[in-house]
């Protein structure tokens, strides 16, 4: 039957799937080989996207130009931060967990959101800095543009205080926080927006007044706080 049946199939078949199969041995072994091969740029391809890969190079440009000694991937407090400046007690971080998560470690927590260039790194510092000669910036209107999307995530103009800026992130967490049913996505975005529109407001003041206050260290700790205020009130109400 089945002999009979092999000499129904026309030859050109048979052909054909023998050659199919031979294809996708040799694209099998070419894959094997080049993994074998070549397995560090397939992993970094992997694990470190484009984004990063372009604003850990600015960054280490733009401390580099303005002399800042610096370390990369460095630990503090169990967080491992793409830089860490020694000499000023600063992380810069591109995650906003990891922001949030180093209050009280006895550092200046910087957040470098998706898309910020390196030199819009140095209105962040909570040191001077004397820029460096870069000569036209055609990225200020980028900058500009994360700006207005952070106060319009918190449903404030840009020119709101930071007071005000503090009081829209409450109820913006009411609305988003998972413990209160709210989206993972969403409150990570609430937070990088309380992140740059609280560094813009605190720009807008004098960079002299009260570093507790007004690092992003500082904001980070009431943000915490007022997350764990939040939480308290909804597990024993009071009405």
């Amino acid at each position: 039957m089945t002999v009979a049946a092999t000499g129904v199939v026309p030859q050109w078949v048979l052909w054909g799937v023998a050659l199919g199969v031979a294809a996708s041995v040799v694209v099998a072994i070419v894959f094997y080989l080049g993994h074998r091969l070549f397995p560090e740029e397939a992993s970094s391809v992997e694990g470190t996207p484009s984004g990063d890969a372009r604003r850990r190079g600015e960054i280490r440009a733009y401390l580099a130009a303005i002399g800042e000694r610096f370390l990369e991937d460095h630990a503090v407090g169990g967080v491992v931060v793409p830089f860490y400046l020694p000499a000023r007690g600063v992380a810069v971080t591109f995650d906003a967990h990891d922001y949030f998560r180093l209050e009280g470690e006895n550092v200046h927590a910087v957040l470098c959101e998706h898309e910020m260039p390196g030199r819009g790194l140095g209105r962040r510092l909570p040191f001077d800095v004397t820029e460096p000669d870069w000569g036209s910036d055609p990225d200020r209107s980028r900058r500009n543009d994360r700006v207005a999307d952070a106060y319009a995530e918190l449903g404030l103009p840009t020119d709101a205080d930071a007071d005000a800026v503090k009081r829209a992130y409450r109820e913006r967490v009411k609305e988003t926080h998972p413990d209160r049913g709210g989206d993972e996505e969403a409150f990570r975005r609430v937070q990088e927006a309380y992140a740059t529109a609280s560094d813009h407001a605190d720009g807008r003041g004098s960079r002299s007044r009260s570093p507790r206050g007004s690092t992003p260290a500082g904001r980070a700790g009431r943000a915490k706080r007022a997350d764990r205020a939040e939480r308290h009130g909804r597990t024993n109400p009071r009405n």
